[in-house]
């Protein structure tokens, strides 16, 4: 934990930036009966009709303003490793990205070799310095309150069918995000954390 938080304490540095990566499973879902339009407001029918699901990586620079998503139809470990392959595209001239992210099984470096082959895969996985929240802690990832905006402010309760519209809406809420240079105000330090852990233990 004081890891991550420690790292969220360094002052900001474009060559050595902190990306929160983070994943969202969205419900693909259709309509059972033309939606209506009454005094402004849109009626649909309660009923739906599934279309599977699809995956959103979620990537954000809480202290760079810069946010970044790809959707893709699942989160295998050839998507992760493609997306940090798109990832390591954004940030050429950096010296190391800091990589926050939980403990899925598919976030380290064998998927990255088992896509790109040992050569390529290892100077991809070498490009980044992971950091992996503690397992049963991943609020202490960043993105995860990205995610939160995306789906308050732009997935909503609307009802979307395919994987391409919801990239077109993704794409667009968050380019206007990044444009605006949104950040994120992070409270939690390794002081606050250490006076908590110390409460605790005394309390137990």
């Amino acid at each position: 934990m004081t890891e991550v938080l420690d790292l969220y304490e360094q002052p900001y540095d474009p060559l050595l930036p902190v990306v929160c990566f983070d994943e969202k499973c969205v419900d693909l879902h259709g309509e059972t009966r033309k939606p209506l339009l009454k005094k402004g407001c849109k009626l649909v029918d309660y009923e739906y009709v599934r279309h599977g699901t699809a995956n959103i990586f979620m990537m954000t620079e809480p202290k760079g303003g810069k946010h970044l998503a790809r959707v893709t139809d699942q989160r295998t470990r050839e998507d992760f490793a493609t997306c940090l392959k798109w990832l390591e595209g954004q940030y050429e001239d950096a010296i190391t990205i800091h990589l926050v992210m939980d403990n899925l099984n598919t976030h380290n470096e064998k998927s990255l070799t088992q896509t790109f082959g040992e050569t390529e895969g290892r100077r991809l996985w070498a490009r980044f310095t992971p950091h992996y929240t503690p397992k049963h802690a991943s609020w202490l990832n960043q993105a995860e309150i990205a995610i939160g905006v995306m789906a308050r402010c732009c997935i909503g309760n609307q009802r979307i069918v395919t994987s391409k519209t919801l990239e077109k809406a993704v794409t667009t809420f968050w380019k206007q995000r990044s444009k605006e240079r949104w950040k994120i105000d992070w409270k939690f330090t390794t002081k606050k954390a250490n006076r908590w852990i110390r409460t605790f233990c005394s309390e137990h």
